[in-house]
């Protein structure tokens, strides 16, 4: 007998929701591209939100780029320096 998956909401859904919306509308900049990058490693194997992945797909459609090419695009940005330098917090937003 084959498991199903629940689907499941992510804790941080709802503001993930806003940050997706935002670069959907946005511009391919350094604040969205690492920010994609970071949604995309959040959201990989999780059980739920496929409007997420799907919207992250097509944001890296539209920008005419592979996962690969976000990750090797957003490595560089964060060798350069702070990305996130307007929200200098000590606190992480991983999981």
């Amino acid at each position: 007998m084959s498991e199903i998956k629940q689907e499941q909401q992510h804790p941080q859904a709802r503001k993930d929701r806003e940050t997706l919306d935002k670069i959907l509308a946005g511009d391919m900049t350094e604040y969205n591209l690492a920010e994609l990058a970071r949604l995309r490693i959040r959201y990989r194997g999780f059980p739920g939100s496929r409007d997420v992945w799907s919207d992250i797909d097509k944001v890296l459609s539209r920008w005419n780029m592979t996962e690969e090419d976000l990750f090797e695009k957003t490595r560089e940005i964060h060798r350069k320096g702070r990305v996130y330098r307007a929200q200098d917090s000590d606190s992480e937003d991983w999981m």
